[in-house]
């Protein structure tokens, strides 16, 4: 619908050049064609009038009269109107509209996609948990937000790879090996034996009864065998870890998200990376020592202070790793890179920016980009749910997945702009009624699923063809508004991959079904009329379309059957 307008508004400005009202060097200004906030002031308006105005050295709602009679005839639009100080409001003829069906019909699956990213490259991390115990509701958002980013932005021509950042290396990890022991060794939480920062889940006997069983996991193509040693250290840490990446993977697994690459925070000190990078940011000449430690001069590029890079005991700080790890993105061909986040991470984001330019190796400003997601409450009768057993202190993912399902949790968890809080209500997603947005929007589309087998029961025809070329009779205030709200998909999807924000797939899906329903409950489908009833179902159809990718960009099912 846009690019119609576009196209003719463009061609009206090109009049313009040629009868003199603009200049001839006038170049076509970067003006907007969007819906009004309220349909009373058309379906769709322009500001390119206001835009060209000072270039024709005449007031906007004069030239705006200017442009309206140089816009060329067409059957798509109904009335053009000037409004206000002169943007020009279009309202479309039912013809555009029902256009739009055949769209959707013709397109399926890809019916909304564009080539916006041309197939450039793009690598979306997110989750990135330590793997340090089962995922817990936080990593939950994280994944759906990610995974949700990672599937518009391909529905937006980019070429998404999905990557899993594990921080497999240090402080955290050997907490999670001496607890592991100790578990291995007889003891439990509460003993004096108990380690001080050990990690006092359930899980945690978990890991230590498989290595003393001398289980095995596989994991990416390789095996880890627990020893059934308790007193070595180090076969205890390779197992836990392995252990708990592949819980985590399950998990993921059960939640409908999965990745490209898994990346190793350990392979970086491993490869050399870490120590390349430090070498590198010394050959740039902003760093500098003090104290015994290594300084990167940060202040250089916009952050609030200097950080240190190398401690003076000669460890590293955590940042340092994450530089390396955005320089391999970098050296491995994205052009951009973008990284889910908690809020909680927000102060780091400055200094690993500073540090990707203190490289000086072309990576540009803003570069990678962050999305950060607030915290979830879980609440279920009133209450806040915050614990669950195995974990000992936070309520995990598999819990709420096994509670109401993955649709539901992936609905809940997208349904929200990423930097907003998210209140998660149990009962309220376990309900199977219009006031549960997931089940709202799946009963719309089950119920088209409905009418085509009523439709076979009662020996009525479906003919796909007739009912596209009797279309021009749904003419009708309901057909139109359905049509209208089908329209839409495509300008939400590129919204959607621009602003990184897949909840506004959600939010449409919910206007999208609100209108399928009215529109069902006031239109009678299988009436006697072949051409009527045709022409019905295959609007149905297109809207039984348009939900089902809409639903597939969040990940959650299209049911036939409710």
């Amino acid at each position: 619908m846009k690019a119609l307008l576009r196209a003719l508004i463009g061609q009206g400005i090109e009049a313009l050049r040629a009868n003199g009202t603009l200049p001839a060097d006038t170049l076509p200004p970067d003006f907007v064609v969007e819906r009004p906030k309220t349909r009373e002031h058309g379906d769709f308006a322009t500001n390119a009038a206001m835009l060209l105005a000072k270039a024709a050295r005449s007031n906007p709602r004069a030239l705006a009269q200017a442009l309206v009679a140089a816009l060329p005839a067409s059957d798509d639009v109904a009335s053009v109107e000037i409004a206000g100080p002169g943007f020009i409001n279009f309202k479309l003829a039912p013809v555009a509209y029902q256009r739009e069906v055949v769209n959707v019909l013709r397109q399926g699956e890809d019916y909304g996609r564009n080539l916006g990213g041309n197939g450039r490259s793009v690598g979306v991390e997110y989750v990135s948990a330590n793997p340090t115990g089962p995922l817990h509701v936080g990593h939950g958002r994280a994944g759906a937000i990610g995974d949700c980013i990672a599937r518009v932005l391909e529905a937006n021509g980019w070429n998404a790879k999905r990557e899993f950042y594990y921080n497999d290396a240090g402080v955290q990890i050997e907490n999670l090996a001496r607890s592991v022991q100790a578990r291995a060794r007889g003891f439990k939480p509460g003993d004096t034996q108990w380690p001080a920062d050990a990690y006092n889940g359930e899980y945690i006997d978990d890991v230590a009864k498989a290595y003393l069983l001398g289980q095995s996991v596989e994991l990416e193509g390789s095996t880890v065998t627990g020893s059934g040693n308790a007193e070595d250290i180090d076969s205890i840490r390779r197992f836990a870890v392995a252990w708990l990446r592949n819980e985590q993977n399950l998990d993921l697994a059960a939640f409908g998200v999965d990745f490209d690459i898994y990346f190793l925070e350990s392979s970086l000190y491993k490869d050399g990376k870490v120590a390349e990078t430090v070498q590198q940011l010394i050959a740039s000449g902003h760093t500098y020592e003090e104290g015994g430690a290594l300084w990167l001069r940060s202040t250089d590029f916009g952050d609030d202070k200097d950080r240190v890079m190398r401690k003076s005991d000669g460890t590293y700080t955590y940042f340092l790793p994450d530089v390396a790890y955005h320089l391999s993105k970098w050296q491995r061909g994205y052009e951009r890179a973008i990284t889910e986040l908690g809020a909680d991470h927000h102060g780091s984001l400055a200094r690993v920016r500073a540090g990707l330019q203190a490289l000086g190796v072309g990576i540009p400003q803003g570069w990678p980009e962050y999305v950060l997601h607030q915290m979830v409450t879980v609440m279920r009768g009133g209450e806040e749910v915050k614990l669950s057993k195995r974990a000992g202190s936070y309520l995990t993912l598999r819990d709420l997945i096994d509670e109401v399902g993955a649709d539901a949790v992936r609905w809940f968890l997208i349904a929200r702009k990423p930097d907003s809080q998210l209140t998660f209500d149990i009962d309220l997603a376990r309900q199977q009624s219009n006031d549960n947005p997931v089940f709202y929007v799946q009963y719309a589309h089950a119920r088209v699923c409905s009418l085509l087998r009523q439709a076979q029961e009662k020996g009525l025809d479906h003919d796909q063809a007739q009912g596209l070329a009797a279309l021009a009779q749904l003419d009708d205030a309901l057909s139109l508004e359905l049509m209208n709200e089908i329209s839409r998909y495509p300008e939400v999807v590129e919204a959607a991959g621009v602003a990184l924000e897949p909840h506004l797939v959600a939010q449409y899906l919910r206007e999208l079904a609100h209108a399928f329903h009215t529109w069902y409950h006031g239109t009678p489908v299988l009436v006697d009329d072949a051409a009527t009833r045709n022409a019905r179902l295959a609007l149905a159809c297109a809207a039984r379309q348009t939900l089902a990718n809409g639903l597939s960009l969040l990940g959650v099912s299209a049911p036939e059957k409710m």
